[in-house]
């Protein structure tokens, strides 16, 4: 899916440090470091958060033509979306193919788990730029996936959100927002819904 100039003036979904501001990063960062300090608590281990997604799927995507501008005008396109393992599954790579009105786009994310931190990392590319973008960073909480980071556009910086959200055993939805006063407010930019091929259930196992 999160592509990310297919994330940038598109995108990758879905789809990758983390984009919310410093002081709440700062915040997040003490919290964590003292909860795992306390006596028999065990961080989660995120490495099958992604198993739900893996084997083929029909996508429909929808992308703000020009976030941050006040433009209400969005550009849809169909395709498939495809996933697959890596490395015995701490990593997956997701292809995405679709086509609309504004013609074709295929893009790549490669997803990677960091063992140590327990978060995963969403490296995106398009077929256009040839080059893998700065990654969204973040993990999974009850069900939903959240990934940030901070970007340029148009010459400013931004926060980037990258959700995965209403999961389950044959459907999806990848959302990226941009923010551009620091995580204050959110400009949904990149929607994609992803249905699983009706022959396709085995492989997610």
């Amino acid at each position: 899916m999160h592509i990310k100039h297919i994330r940038t003036c598109l995108l990758m979904g879905s789809l990758i440090v983390i984009r919310q501001p410093h002081h709440g990063l700062a915040q997040q960062n003490l919290d964590a470091s003292a909860i795992s300090a306390q006596p028999g608590y065990m961080e989660r281990d995120g490495q099958h958060d992604f198993d739900f997604e893996i084997g083929d799927w029909t996508t429909h995507l929808r992308r703000l033509a020009h976030p941050l501008t006040g433009s209400t005008t969005w550009i849809e396109y169909d395709g498939t979306t495809v996933v697959r393992r890596v490395w015995n599954g701490h990593a997956n790579l997701v292809e995405l193919e679709v086509d609309g009105p504004s013609g074709h786009l295929e893009g790549l994310s490669l997803r990677l788990y960091n063992p140590q931190s327990r978060q995963w990392s969403l490296n995106f590319a398009n077929s256009s730029g040839g080059t893998i973008s700065q990654p969204t960073i973040g993990q999974f909480k009850n069900g939903r996936g959240e990934f940030f980071d901070q970007e340029t556009l148009n010459g400013r910086a931004i926060y980037v959100r990258f959700v995965i959200s209403d999961i389950t055993p044959n459907s999806c939805r990848f959302e990226q927002s941009f923010s551009e006063d620091g995580g204050k407010t959110w400009e949904v930019n990149w929607i994609a819904i992803d249905t699983r091929l009706q022959d396709d259930s085995a492989k997610a196992h």
